[in-house]
């Protein structure tokens, strides 16, 4: 068939003995230029690279991950991880291999073809759910913790950018210098740690909405409910960084020297044995578990004797 000044086009009919007829115009695909995916020389590749597999079987599984430990060896590590994820169906047996380079993968799958366990493996079943978002509390910050994402990560970095303008001007000091992109030790400082935590899980979650993540329900703990909440609609982005710039203020300004417990306990028993002034119930968690609160010393004292 030459080459034409046109694109190539074939009619085909079909004479069904039913007397149904049909006609089909086939025309020749369009040429295009091949689309070379462009990488920012900012973008940084994940430490952390998962390949993922699944099957209708665990047996299946296991065949699965000896044919690619077979297949793999001579693949960049990251274009068998895109494909993994992204052109294959999804079945109901599953298992992830993490590791940071080549050779850790390929031990990874070869460990899960021989049936043996190893660190950074996980296999499971997928069951139907919703898929939850947890926003953690105080305490899960660390210094530089948005550094590494602000920089990979452009979506990232808009939102982490923006919930940082809002925060800076009621905080009086720069939570991106200080906390989330610094290693100082004013990242352990509640007023700080907590508008740090709050612009990092708001950025970090907006980052897997762009990727096509999206929960089903929210929940919190301390800050992590005012991110939650935020999220979820219930508090605008200024309304949400003036609560947790107040509340930051407001605990940091607490007295030092205090400590809080979680006890398994009843709260009728707990309250005889609680120091007027010193020692209160934080929190009901439920019928046997409450939170103690207070000065350190009379809360550790209170804590013997639930132990007694």
């Amino acid at each position: 068939w030459p080459e034409v000044d046109r694109p190539r086009r074939a009619g085909v009919s079909s004479f069904g003995i039913s007397g149904t007829n049909a006609h089909l115009i086939v025309e020749q695909a369009p040429v295009t230029a091949p689309v070379v995916a462009q990488v920012p020389e900012s973008a940084s590749v994940p430490a952390a690279r998962p390949w993922v597999i699944s099957a209708r079987s665990d047996e299946a599984l296991v065949a699965q991950a000896a044919r690619l430990a077979s297949f793999a060896g001579e693949h960049d590590p990251i274009d068998v991880g895109f494909s993994l994820a992204s052109t294959r169906a999804m079945f109901e047996h599953r298992a992830v291999v993490v590791a940071d380079d080549r050779g850790g993968l390929l031990a990874g799958v070869r460990a899960l073809a021989a049936g043996t366990q190893v660190p950074g493996v996980v296999t499971g079943r997928a069951a139907a759910g919703s898929t939850g978002f947890v926003f953690s509390g105080q305490g899960a910050q660390w210094a530089g913790m948005a550094a590494g994402l602000r920089t990979a990560y452009p979506v990232f970095a808009e939102h982490f950018d923006a919930i940082v303008g809002d925060l800076d001007p009621l905080l009086g000091q720069s939570v991106s210098l200080s906390v989330a992109l610094a290693s100082d030790d004013l990242v352990d400082r509640t007023v700080f740690a907590q508008a740090g935590l709050f612009a990092f899980e708001v950025a970090l979650f907006r980052l897997l909405e762009s990727w096509g993540v999206r929960a089903d329900v929210v929940a919190g703990h301390s800050i992590g409910e005012v991110a939650a909440a935020h999220v979820a609609g219930v508090l605008s982005l200024t309304d949400a960084c003036v609560l947790v710039a107040a509340r930051g203020r407001l605990m940091h300004a607490l007295p030092a020297g205090g400590a809080m417990v979680a006890v398994g306990a009843s709260e009728l028993d707990v309250l005889p044995l609680l120091v007027a002034g010193a020692v209160s119930i934080a929190a009901v968690n439920g019928p046997s578990s409450v939170v103690l609160s207070g000065v350190d010393a009379d809360v550790l004292a209170v804590v013997e004797r639930c132990v007694e």
